[in-house]
């Protein structure tokens, strides 16, 4: 920490801090390899949600992006922006939500995958003449929802979605997405190149058998941050989705996509108490401010809730990692190696925790305190709730 960031001494605890400097560089980083991929990046924003972290990812209001929540979608199609994708399945009470967007101009896009949600999509149609924009979503990988691109299924629901024409009022399909949650799970890059090239051809192999039927064209949308980063070959692919490159955080460190030094997110905590007997350091951030997320030690036999650095964001020991091992809701709990001992910090002393899983520890605060470049202090609103 410099005297030009002293302010952060000076800010209540727990609080969330963003590095504008780092932020900036991983965005630089997917944009130039997205680029150098000729394909179009379509950023998901849910990590952050927030319109002026948006304003550091998306130099164009016009280009995509992507949101999880309809508070999002509002959000920034109130601030101008036009070309939305709600990565999330639609249900028929979130439709009017969509189509009053729609009316203010934006094209926003729903995704779906069964065919109960395009009769639900049709019928609002009909009844208020508002054309929607439609995904079909893809299974890659069997993570989570989505059709296998051999479902007959596939055929059946873009058909419904083809047989009405826009005069009459129906849901268009515009595209297949897929995302490759599987790569959370991978172990290796080689893993995650393999992970990568398997969701591009299941989009791939849906799309040849629309084509077949006269289903053409589509956009074809993939996206994982693991995939974004070690994809090789994205020949018919439209666009790429990644969330978590922005910030990065300790799942990407451990699966190779980052180092520390690229993680731009961290909770900064306090110091307020000792427990000798265990040498144990108690801090006032809980879960509250860290999450219950515990990422790729989840299924360790010592689960952490984040990496401890000191102010300036550097690991308290080079030769092992010192993690909080516990969460109560405002506090948490480091157990030091013996060489270091507990008393050994100040009451009130700052430490910087960095986060597992980024978007989890985000969605704990309303608002971020960032570093800019120039080592200013500005403060970014979150955009709250569904």
């Amino acid at each position: 920490m410099t005297a030009s960031d002293a302010w952060l001494t000076q800010l209540t605890t727990p609080l969330l801090l963003i590095d504008e400097r780092k932020l900036n560089r991983n965005v630089r980083r997917l944009q130039q390899r997205m680029a150098a991929l000729g394909c179009a990046l379509r950023p998901h924003l849910k990590t952050l949600r927030s319109l002026p972290a948006a304003e550091r990812v998306i130099a164009n209001p016009q280009a995509p992006i992507t949101v999880s929540t309809l508070a999002e979608a509002e959000a920034f199609v109130h601030a101008g922006y036009t070309d939305v994708l709600y990565a999330v399945g639609i249900t028929p009470l979130k439709l009017t939500r969509i189509a009053n967007l729609i009316q203010q101009g934006a094209k926003v896009h729903i995704l779906l995958d069964t065919l109960a949600q395009a009769t639900a999509v049709y019928h609002y149609s009909q009844q208020h003449q508002v054309d929607f924009s439609v995904f079909i979503e893809i299974d890659c990988d069997d993570h989570r929802g989505g059709l296998s691109p051999e479902d007959p299924a596939l055929i059946a629901l873009a058909n419904y979605l083809v047989a009405y024409p826009v005069n009459r009022h129906g849901p268009a399909i515009t595209g297949l997405m897929t995302h490759a949650g599987g790569s959370y799970d991978t172990d290796s890059v080689s893993a995650i190149k393999q992970v990568a090239e398997a969701e591009c051809q299941a989009v791939r192999t849906a799309a040849t058998k629309l084509a077949a039927v006269g289903i053409e064209p589509l956009m074809l949308s993939v996206g994982s941050t693991p995939t974004a980063h070690f994809v090789d070959d994205l020949t018919g692919i439209t666009e790429v989705r990644a969330g978590v490159y922005t910030t990065f955080d300790l799942v990407m460190q451990q699966l190779g996509v980052c180092a520390l030094d690229d993680i731009a997110m961290s909770v900064v905590t306090a110091v307020i108490g000792y427990n000798p007997e265990k040498n144990w350091l108690l801090i006032d951030a809980g879960w509250m401010a860290l999450s219950r997320d515990l990422g790729a030690t989840r299924n360790a036999q010592e689960p952490s809730y984040g990496l401890v650095c000191d102010i300036a964001g550097q690991p308290l020991a080079a030769d092992q990692p010192i993690v909080v091992n516990g969460v109560n809701q405002e506090h948490g709990v480091i157990a030091l190696p013996a060489a270091i001992r507990c008393e050994q910090f100040d009451i009130g002393q700052l430490l910087r925790i960095l986060p597992n899983h980024a978007c989890a520890t985000a969605a704990m605060h309303t608002h971020y305190h960032v570093i800019t470049e120039t080592q200013a202090h500005e403060v970014w609103p979150r955009i709250l709730g569904w």
